[in-house]
């Protein structure tokens, strides 16, 4: 019966699923991967019909045993958020030690997109920790004056350009933040691309932290939801507070099954990735019209930062879109100065279809349509 249902809902969906216009795109969550008989199709290759899909053995408890064991963990827990879980694990982490305040570098996911909800859900505060366009660093840390429940380390810095701290490095400041009795939280939302520039096992990466919170739709490509991995007590804990949120979903088991699909097959193509990224990196640098940060980069994620104005870099790219179908990015991000924007690459498996030279022509072709829009002669290489 779970079969025949997951089959006729992939019909369904199929009939309605709108055409667009994108034929090939730079962006990881482009539509084109993404299209709910594609992904459908997928999840169906592991659906056992004879296993209660919410049981012991349904694909939620599979997918929790599973990462708790590769991330070293006790337990772990799925929540229906990213966001949700990183919350409850700072609560949890908070209310074990008497302290509200909570560090992390100033880009942090949950005080940048969350809408400070560690605040108006948990009273919890933010020290906003380093300088918020270089990586946090162990002095950065000695410096906060005041008692820490935890310390959050994103690994990647996303709007950093995916930059890392050196493995030195972080197990230095994580055991300065222990020593304190802060607990150690990690957002691991991208740990996938990070253990592609540390090389080590992720038991390994992850056993640094208390606590460690994965995306399953981020890197794996899932449909959403992220799971929290931990010791008994501070899952069992989580538990409670997922609970309270909402997040105590019934039937989950589809969005467990979509990240099932993507753990078995795109952490092992993570270092093709990055090689790729580096490759894209370098050609775009080459070219000399944008410069692309890191140079190398250290993950499959970089930034490409454009001499143009963010409104005429829009408009050029959605001229390329409706000619060519190429869809360069998801958003385009301004900067402090009015005549320079930028955009995230994540090379995935879309990014991999296309050479790094034809990246370069199409970030030349983007700029000269800036250039011919405003009036102006081409912007000079940054």
């Amino acid at each position: 019966m779970l079969l025949r249902i997951v089959a006729i809902t992939a019909e369904l969906v199929s009939m309605s699923d709108s055409s667009t216009p994108v034929r090939r795109s730079l962006f990881l969550h482009a539509p084109l991967r993404r299209r709910p008989r594609a992904m459908l199709e997928q999840m169906l290759r592991l659906v056992d019909e004879d296993t209660p899909p919410d049981g012991p053995d349904g694909p939620v408890a599979v997918l929790e045993r599973r990462l708790a064991d590769l991330l070293g963990k006790e337990s772990a827990l799925f929540f229906p958020s990213g966001t949700m879980a990183q919350q409850a694990a700072l609560r949890v982490h908070a209310d074990a030690r008497g302290r509200r305040t909570f560090a992390a570098h100033p880009q942090s996911h949950l005080d940048v997109w969350e809408e400070q909800g560690y605040n108006a859900v948990h009273g919890l505060r933010f020290h906003r920790t380093g300088d918020p366009f270089e990586l946090m660093t162990a002095r950065d840390l000695a410096a906060i004056g005041e008692p820490l429940a935890a310390v959050l380390w994103e690994l990647p810095q996303r709007d950093l350009g995916g930059l890392l701290p050196e493995w030195d490095d972080l197990c230095g400041q994580v055991a300065l933040v222990r020593a304190s009795g802060a607990a150690s939280h990690l957002d691991g939302a991208r740990l996938w691309e990070a253990q592609t520039y540390y090389r080590r096992p992720f038991d390994q990466i992850a056993g640094l932290f208390d606590s460690v919170y994965v995306s399953l739709y981020k890197s794996l490509q899932g449909v959403r939801g992220a799971v929290l991995a931990a010791d008994t007590d501070t899952v069992r804990a989580a538990a409670v507070w997922r609970q309270r949120l909402g997040g105590g979903m019934a039937d989950a088991w589809p969005l467990a099954l979509a990240a099932l699909v993507g753990l078995d097959t795109l952490p092992p193509r993570m270092a093709a990735f990055r090689d790729h990224a580096i490759a894209i990196a370098a050609a775009v640098n080459a070219d000399g019209v944008a410069r692309a940060h890191p140079d190398p980069p250290q993950t499959p994620i970089f930034h490409i930062h454009l001499p143009a104005p963010k409104a005429a870099v829009e408009r050029a790219g959605a001229a390329i879109l409706a000619e060519h179908g190429v869809q360069l990015w998801g958003r385009v991000r301004s900067g402090p100065e009015p005549s320079r924007c930028g955009f995230e690459v994540t090379v995935g498996e879309n990014a991999m279809e296309f050479t790094p030279d034809e990246v370069a022509a199409l970030i030349r072709d983007l700029l000269e349509r800036c250039s011919a829009t405003d009036g102006r002669s081409r912007p000079a290489a940054p």
